[in-house]
C-alpha cells in the first residue's frame, strides 16, 4: 500500500519530488491526469496510474504532450480538476495548444507540470520553459523544497480556479528525483473538482460567458480575450504579493540581497552556512516566479545595494527582476545585479552549493570556500582509480545494436555515401561508437522523419545519396506519423527503419498506441504501425534484428529499390530490459578459445573493439575473448558477426 495514496494527515514520509507532487495532486482531489513520459517527470503519472482505481482517477499516458494537454483541458472544461504532465521539451509540444488554452482560460483548476533537466542529466538540451508563462501570460510557480512540492500543487489548483486560467508549475531534476521529509495533509474525498455530482459540460451560454458558453477562440474576440487575460494575470499577481511561498530570512539591511527559487533555493541556503552569512547576506525566495509581486520585490531591493538572481536554468528571474526594478523608477536607487547572465555565476550546466558559495565569496571579497586545484586535482585521481570507466554504451542484448551493425554494413555495401538521420530516444546513442556513428542528424522527436524527407527530395538539385531515417514505436506515434505522411504526399526517396522494441524504453517502458495496456495495466487494443504505414501506400517489410543475414539482405534490396519513394522497414524485437523479456536468454553462449585469433585476427577484435556489447570482454590474459555470463543476455548476435565462428550459440532448452 502507498503511503503517497494512503497516508494519513500529519503523518511525517520520505518522498522524492515526484511523489510529493502526486500525492499534493491527490490531496487537491485531481481527477483527470494526462501526459507523456520523460525523464525527470515519469513517475508522477506512473505513481498516479498505480491509485488511479482508489481515488476515482482518469490517468493516461497520452500519444504526445499537445494531446496530453488537450485532453486534461476537457477534464477542466467538465468541471473536474484536472493535471497535464510533461518534460521542459514537451512543452514545446503542448505550445501551440497552450497558446489557446491561456487565452480562452480553464473551469476547473488545470495544472501544468514541466520537470526540467538543467545540465541535461537526460536531455540533449537545457530547455527553460518558465519564458511560455510569460510570453502567453499565464501564471508560473516553483517549489522550493519537498513539503512545498506537495503543497504548491494543491495551492495551485485554488490559484487555477481564482484566476479561471491555466497554471504552470515547475520542478527541476534535482527537485523531482531527490527525496525529503514531507507531512502530509488530508486526501479529498472529494469526487468532482467543482462538488457536483458528476461531470458536465455546460455551453449554452454566449462565446464571452466562461463558465457556461462555447470554449472557442475567434478573430472577432480576440481583443476582449487577451484584455480578460490580463485582468486574470494582475488578480494572480495581487495573490501573489501575500503568497506563504515567498519567504524572506536574513538582516533587515542586508549587504547582499539574494533572489532565488525552486532547487536553487536549497543551494543558496547550504552556501549562506557554509560562509556562515546568515547575519550578513538576505535570502528571498520565491515560489511565485511570474508574474512578480512588485510591492514584495520593491521592498527586498531598496534595502541592498547589491542583488544576486540565483536560477536554476536560463536568466529568466535575473531578466524580469531586473525589468521590474526599471520600472520602480528612481526610488528604487542604484542597483548592482549578479546572476548567470551578469556572473559570477555560471550561464549553463546545474548550479550546487560550491558554485554558489564561491559565487558569494567573489561578491563579498571573502576566500573562495572551494578546494583549491591540488585538492580538486587528487580528488579526481582516488575517483578515477577506484571506479571503472563506463563508457555510454546499448545495453547487452539491445536491439538497436544489431539494427545500426546492419545498416551501417548496408550502406557500405551500397558504397553511395547514404546516411541516417535520428531523433530521440535510446536510439540517439547511434551518433557515437556504440551505434558505430551511424546517425548524421538527431534533434527532436520525430524530426528525423521530417529532415529525411527533405533530403528526400533533393535529386533535383544533384543529390543522390541514399537516404535512411530511424524511429522508435513511440516515438512513430508521438511525432513521426505527420512526417511521414508529408514524405509520402510529396514522394520523398527516403527509408523509414521503425526499431520496435514494444514500449517507450527510454523512461521505463511506459504503453503507448501499439501496445496492449493503458497507463494502470488495464487491456487497451493495440494500434498496428505497420497497417498504418501501409495504409498509408508505402511499402512495409517486417524483420528482426537479430537475424543478422536475413535482414542485411533486406536493407540492400530497399536501398537497390530504384522505384523510390517510401520504404519502411519495421525491426522488431522486444528491448532486453522489458518485462516480458528481463531474465530470459534466447541462446547459452560461449567463446571456443582454440578458434578465437582475436588481435591475429583480420577483425582485430571485432567483437570487443567495434562491437562492444558488455556481454562480451577481453582477456589480456588469455589473449581471447570471454562472455561476461552475468549480463549477457544470450541475444547471439555476437554469434553472427565474429568472422572467425569463434563465438557459438545454444538454443537454451
Amino acid at each position: 500500500m502507498s503511503i503517497v495514496s494512503h497516508g494519513a494527515k500529519g503523518e511525517t514520509a520520505l518522498l522524492m519530488g515526484n511523489d510529493a507532487i502526486a500525492r499534493g495532486a491527490l490531496e487537491a482531489g485531481v481527477r483527470v491526469v494526462a501526459g507523456y513520459p520523460g525523464t525527470p517527470s515519469s513517475e508522477i503519472i506512473q505513481t498516479l496510474a498505480g491509485v488511479a482505481s482508489d481515488h476515482g482517477l482518469y490517468v493516461e499516458w497520452s500519444v504526445n504532450e499537445k494531446v496530453g494537454l488537450e485532453v486534461a483541458a476537457a477534464g477542466s472544461f467538465a468541471e473536474l480538476r484536472s493535471m497535464a504532465v510533461m518534460k521542459q521539451v514537451g512543452v514545446n509540444v503542448a505550445s501551440d495548444f497552450l497558446l489557446h488554452l491561456a487565452e480562452c482560460g480553464t473551469r476547473a483548476g488545470l495544472v501544468l507540470i514541466t520537470c526540467e533537466d538543467p545540465g541535461g542529466l537526460s536531455s540533449t538540451n537545457e530547455g527553460d520553459s518558465r519564458h511560455y508563462a510569460k510570453m502567453m501570460e499565464f501564471p508560473l510557480v516553483e517549489p522550493g523544497d519537498f513539503q512545498e512540492a506537495k503543497d504548491m500543487v494543491a495551492w495551485s489548483f485554488e490559484l487555477s480556479e481564482k484566476v479561471r486560467n491555466v497554471v504552470m508549475f515547475r520542478s527541476v531534476t534535482r527537485m523531482s528525483h531527490a527525496s525529503g521529509n514531507v507531512v502530509l495533509g488530508e486526501l479529498s474525498s472529494n469526487l468532482m473538482g467543482s462538488g457536483h455530482s458528476k461531470a458536465r459540460f455546460q455551453f449554452d451560454g454566449d462565446f464571452m460567458d466562461q463558465m457556461g458558453g462555447p470554449v472557442v477562440t475567434f478573430p472577432g474576440m480576440v481583443d476582449a480575450m487577451h484584455n480578460r487575460q490580463l485582468e486574470k494575470l494582475a488578480i494572480a499577481r495581487e495573490i501573489f504579493e501575500t503568497s506563504p511561498f515567498n519567504t524572506y530570512t536574513g538582516p533587515t539591511q542586508p549587504e547582499l540581497l539574494i533572489i532565488t527559487s525552486s532547487a536553487a533555493s536549497l543551494y543558496s541556503r547550504e552556501a549562506l552556512a557554509l560562509l556562515d552569512l546568515e547575519e550578513r547576506v538576505g535570502l528571498l525566495k520565491l515560489g511565485t516566479t511570474w508574474p512578480l509581486p512588485p510591492r514584495l520585490l520593491a521592498k527586498h531591493l531598496k534595502a541592498s545595494e547589491k542583488t544576486i538572481i540565483i536560477e536554476e536554468g536560463m536568466p529568466f528571474l535575473e531578466d524580469n527582476v531586473k525589468a521590474l526594478w526599471t520600472e520602480l523608477g528612481p526610488e528604487a536607487g542604484t542597483k548592482q545585479f549578479f546572476g548567470r547572465k551578469t556572473g559570477p555565476l555560471p550561464p549553463t550546466n546545474e548550479l550546487n552549493p560550491d558554485l554558489v558559495a564561491q559565487g558569494l565569496a567573489e561578491i563579498l571579497g571573502l576566500p573562495s570556500p572551494v578546494p583549491h586545484a591540488a585538492y580538486r586535482e587528487r580528488a579526481g585521481e582516488l575517483a578515477n582509480s577506484r571506479a571503472p570507466f563506463r563508457a555510454m554504451t546499448f545495453c547487452p542484448g539491445c536491439p538497436h545494436r544489431a539494427s545500426y551493425w546492419l545498416m551501417n554494413w548496408a550502406l557500405k555495401q551500397d558504397n553511395r555515401k547514404g546516411f541516417v538521420c535520428g531523433d530521440i530516444g535510446c536510439y540517439t546513442m547511434g551518433a557515437i561508437s556504440c551505434g558505430f556513428n551511424t546517425l548524421k542528424t538527431s534533434h527532436a522527436m520525430g524530426s528525423g522523419t521530417g529532415v529525411a524527407s527533405g533530403f528526400g527530395k533533393f535529386s533535383r538539385f544533384g543529390f543522390d545519396q541514399p537516404v535512411m531515417t530511424v524511429c522508435g514505436d513511440s516515438t512513430f506515434f508521438h511525432a513521426v506519423m505527420p512526417a511521414l505522411v508529408n514524405a509520402v504526399h510529396n514522394q520523398a526517396n527516403i527509408i523509414l527503419v521503425v526499431m520496435d522494441n514494444s514500449g517507450t524504453a527510454m523512461t521505463g517502458f511506459q504503453p503507448h498506441p501499439g501496445t496492449l495496456s493503458d497507463a494502470g495495466g488495464g487491456a487497451l487494443p493495440a494500434l498496428d504501425i505497420a497497417r498504418i504505414c501501409q495504409a498509408m501506400d508505402t511499402k512495409v517489410v517486417m524483420a528482426d534484428p537479430f537475424d543478422m543475414e536475413a535482414t542485411g539482405e533486406i536493407l540492400l534490396d530497399m536501398l537497390n529499390d530504384d522505384g523510390g519513394g517510401v520504404r519502411v522497414l519495421i525491426l522488431r524485437q522486444a528491448c532486453a530490459l522489458s518485462p516480458e523479456k528481463k531474465g530470459k536468454r534466447l541462446f547459452d553462449m560461449t567463446v571456443n578459445e582454440a578458434a578465437c585469433m582475436a588481435e591475429d585476427c583480420g577483425c582485430n577484435r571485432l567483437c570487443t573493439r567495434v562491437f562492444g556489447c558488455p556481454g562480451l570482454i577481453w582477456d589480456p590474459e588469455t589473449k581471447t575473448t570471454r562472455i561476461d555470463e552475468v549480463i549477457c543476455v544470450g541475444c547471439g548476435v555476437c554469434a553472427a558477426i565474429c568472422p572467425t565462428g569463434a563465438i557459438e550459440k545454444k538454443e537454451v532448452a
